[in-house]
């Protein structure tokens, strides 16, 4: 009693932080409404470990950064194996960025026709390409201000590059990682920036980079949007959706 009226003089917020690293019980942190419980992730974290192992891995082929750059821009609103046929060929076509750079639009568009949306897509490749060639001497960046400044490249495609290329800590939202994000209540948000810091103050750094590359996997195969199989999952005991199915 008499060290705790000793210390009421002290700044509050200094208690508080004594306080809560004085916790003997279960860290938590709050996401949005949710609180969350450290040791919960950790045990989801560790599951997927074991399920998916801890390889990084890319869904889309590419021999060089740029080549990666170009396929995660088609890559939007497509699958990553129709990327794979198209980009098969569009590789051997136009070899370097100053190919690409000097692509005739037109020609582009039919080149890469079946990964839809393809009239943004050419012109965006193509003035990424000349960016790269004029203003990065046909390097890309690493850093996300840099590669957002590119057309074509947001955030997700930014962090695809700062992931698989630099091996930057960084974390991908795309429609399977929003999606079981939300499911396991690790944020609330719709926007997937938002997404993102949510996920960086939830995940621990090591494992940024390989959440996507996990989720992906579960989303394709397990959790699916249409009928996802609850039963199935090797998380629906720590899955705030799942627990409890049989």
């Amino acid at each position: 009693m008499k060290c705790l009226l000793h210390i009421s003089v002290v700044n509050q917020s200094v208690i508080l932080g004594m306080m809560n690293r004085l916790r003997t019980h279960k860290e938590e942190f709050l996401v949005g409404e949710f609180s969350l419980d450290e040791a919960y992730v950790a045990r989801v974290m560790e599951l997927l470990d074991r399920e998916y192992g801890t390889d990084f891995r890319c869904y889309l082929n590419y021999e060089t950064p740029w080549q990666l750059l170009i396929a995660t821009i088609l890559s939007a609103q497509c699958t990553d194996a129709r990327v794979n046929l198209v980009t098969k060929e569009l590789f051997a076509k136009y070899p370097t960025l100053e190919a690409f750079a000097g692509a005739e639009l037109t020609e582009l568009e039919q080149d890469i026709k079946s990964t839809g949306f393809y009239h943004n897509k050419a012109k965006n490749i193509i003035a990424c390409a000349k960016r790269l060639v004029d203003v990065y001497h046909g390097e890309v960046p690493s850093k996300i201000e840099d590669l957002t400044t590119l057309a074509g490249v947001g955030r997700k495609t930014a962090n695809v590059i700062r992931g698989n290329i630099f091996r930057e800590a960084s974390i991908v939202v795309d429609t399977h990682v929003k999606r079981i994000s939300k499911k396991l209540r690790f944020t609330k948000e719709e926007d997937p920036e938002k997404i993102e810091y949510d996920l960086m103050k939830v995940l621990p750094e090591d494992h940024w980079i390989l959440y996507n590359i996990q989720i992906i996997t579960l989303g394709r195969t397990i959790c699916k949007a249409r009928n996802p199989k609850c039963r199935e999952c090797f998380l629906k005991e720590e899955c705030p959706e799942g627990r409890g199915k049989t």
